[in-house]
């Protein structure tokens, strides 16, 4: 099932299920067919699998005139982030690719070794934006910014000390993060302040649910800036797979329904190139994974808006 967050002028955010070329309203199709659906995506993610099962028997019930009645072309619904507000901090995992490892010794003055344990740190809810979103450019903080094209991975229920074999049941879906990152702004080694500025974790633009993603550890991911590609592998040269991620990082702190691990980036960011080539306002990036969808936002300069 390919899940969006949407808004039609300036609506209220709701929650809706893609069927070709149309956003069926997940509240609606409730109502008529006098079954409740919620109207928010973590809500229904807190549903699990029996969301998604309710859900898709409703759409297939349905008549098409019924499915006309609480839909609209997906061409006149506005995307926002799958989760525009998540409940906690993104998780994020840094250096996951051996390319990038390298490329960041060379240009960040990073560890040359490959990591023994996942390197993790976080991005603030505030941090989101969707498909179309502004990636804002504060100038004053930052003259790095750089882009990062990740498959993030949606948890589905409560977890702690998760074994590695169960992993995948804690896995609700997968959605594409940008992982916006200023590479002047780190202090001390600490990264929340480069990752986590407002802005700097665009994703969508869609949610899409593990049962659609025959494996996601064989996925092409790239990036372009202006039309040009910048990034360009493969989830298999994670070093850490998701599986290794969710036993890790549920061995420190409790993973709940709706969190966010986005699993890092491979090579060719802006702080590896020779010379180094970041992000300015006009700018314009496209993150994509297979199976999921291409993620598009426009830089900014912060005075402008």
């Amino acid at each position: 099932m390919r899940l969006v967050t949407y808004k039609i002028n300036e609506t209220d955010s709701q929650l809706g299920f893609i069927k070709e070329d149309r956003v069926i309203n997940a509240e609606q199709l409730g109502k008529l067919k006098n079954s409740a659906l919620p109207n928010n995506m973590l809500d229904f993610i807190d549903m699990g699998d029996e969301g998604i099962e309710k859900a898709t028997k409703l759409i297939n019930d349905a008549s098409a005139e019924e499915l006309r009645q609480c839909s609209l072309l997906l061409a006149d619904a506005k995307l926002m982030a799958p989760i525009p507000r998540p409940r906690k901090n993104i998780i994020g995992i840094g250096l996951n690719y051996t390319e990038h490892v390298a490329e960041s010794a060379r240009s960040l003055d990073t560890s040359k070794d490959l990591p023994q344990q996942p390197v993790i740190f976080s991005k603030p809810p505030t941090a989101v934006t969707g498909l179309g979103g502004n990636i804002v450019h504060n100038q004053d903080l930052t003259k790095q910014l750089d882009y990062e094209v990740e498959l993030a991975v949606i948890i589905s229920k409560y977890g702690k000390n998760v074994p590695k074999d169960k992993a995948m049941d804690y896995v609700y879906g997968y959605t594409v993060i940008n992982d916006v990152s200023a590479r002047d702004c780190r202090r001390s080694g600490q990264w929340i302040v480069s990752k986590g500025q407002d802005t700097f974790a665009p994703m969508g633009p869609v949610l899409v649910t593990k049962d659609e993603i025959e494996d996601p550890h064989n996925l092409n991911l790239s990036l372009k800036l202006n039309g040009e590609e910048r990034q360009n592998s493969n989830t298999k040269f994670m070093l850490f797979n998701i599986n290794d991620l969710i036993n890790d990082i549920s061995t420190v702190f409790t993973i709940e329904s709706g969190d966010i691990i986005a699993t890092g980036t491979p090579a060719g960011v802006g702080a590896g190139r020779t010379p180094q080539a970041f992000m300015w306002p006009g700018d314009v990036v496209e993150a994509t994974v297979e199976g999921i969808g291409t993620l598009v936002n426009t830089v900014v300069d912060a005075k402008e808006i």
